[in-house]
């Protein structure tokens, strides 16, 4: 059982403490938030131990959770990785790509493990399907939500995109070759809705948009591959699996046939993945602690959060 401290105790905060407090994977030791209002509300109705300060928790822990607003991610993750802590990072991983470079290497320096929070990649729609991915190379992402001012002191490219731009990132196994991006402002300092477009070297094109100013909210992606339309519905956690096979020469009544310009027949038939549900949070940062004891690396690594967010970076530069 690995000593855990969460630091951050806002929405997102909570949710991690309350999961670690009941997970077999963790001993729960404490938790560390500059806001003494929301500390003494915790400490009193759910009786978790609060910290004075974040080096204080940091120093009698394992594992460090860092649920801070993304400016302190990089000071609270230096200081946990050089006092030999293994690190979990709520997305982004930092502010910076220098700051995120800094943490991948101070990791490496220090032999620690960090895996960053993009959580739909345990989705479990996600899971059900991540193994029929051959190739794609047209992705369409919509991420739409309805606004909140939480998560408005950054651009909704690293606010709600970044998830989507590391699905793709995790799927397309190419480099990538251009990027072209707008975004509009509407109620925030930074983009509150953005499309972008990235080309990538094998041919493969992804299309994003997400916006935080919706009426109504939708996480889904669509995955077009040769003989094959993959669709994963991370909010409803469904995934729909077209599939398309040379006809038989016999078919019978019920099948669905296609025949394209060339006279080519062609079957089209359905797969239903079994989804096994599951709490996304709780299975990353259980398997994160899984890791740490078999010294494997983490799903999501540093330097998925790296390149997740050098993209997003790119992205914003071509909004301007």
């Amino acid at each position: 059982m690995l000593k855990i401290g969460i630091l951050g105790a806002g929405h997102l905060g909570k949710i991690h403490l309350r999961i670690v407090a009941s997970s077999p994977a963790f001993q729960l030791v404490g938790f560390y938030d500059p806001n003494p209002e929301a500390v003494a509300k915790l400490v009193g109705e759910q009786g978790y131990t609060a910290f004075e300060s974040a080096e204080a928790l940091i120093a009698v822990v394992d594992v460090i959770s860092i649920i801070t607003p993304t400016l302190s991610h990089f000071e609270m993750a230096k200081k946990a990785i050089c006092a030999k802590k293994h690190v979990f990072i709520e997305k982004p991983i930092a502010q910076t790509d220098q700051q995120a470079s800094t943490l991948i290497q101070l990791a490496q320096k220090h032999g620690v493990l960090g895996q960053v929070g993009h959580v739909e990649r345990f989705n479990p729609a996600f899971k059900a399907v991540q193994h029929s991915f051959e190739n794609p190379m047209f992705i369409e992402a919509h991420r739409l939500s309805e606004f909140n001012p939480r998560g408005t002191d950054v651009s909704v490219v690293l606010d709600l995109m970044i998830h989507d731009i590391d699905i793709v990132l995790s799927v397309v196994d190419s480099p990538i070759k251009r990027i072209d991006a707008s975004g509009v402002a509407v109620i925030s300092e930074t983009p509150d809705i953005s499309n972008a477009r990235i080309v990538f070297e094998n041919g493969c094109v992804a299309n994003f948009t997400a916006s935080r100013i919706s009426l109504k909210k939708m996480r889904k992606t669509r995955f077009f591959q040769k003989n094959a339309y993959i669709a994963v519905d991370y909010l409803t956690q469904k995934v729909e699996v077209v599939k398309m096979k040379d006809a038989p020469e016999q078919t019978d009544e019920l099948s669905i046939l296609l025949t394209n310009a060339e006279g080519k027949k062609k079957q089209i038939y359905f797969e239903n993945p079994s989804i096994t549900k599951n709490n996304a949070i709780q299975d990353e940062l259980e398997f994160f602690a899984s890791c740490i004891h078999s010294k494997s690396n983490p799903i999501v690594s540093l330097r998925d959060g790296a390149y997740a967010l050098e993209v997003a970076h790119k992205i914003i530069d071509c909004i301007g």
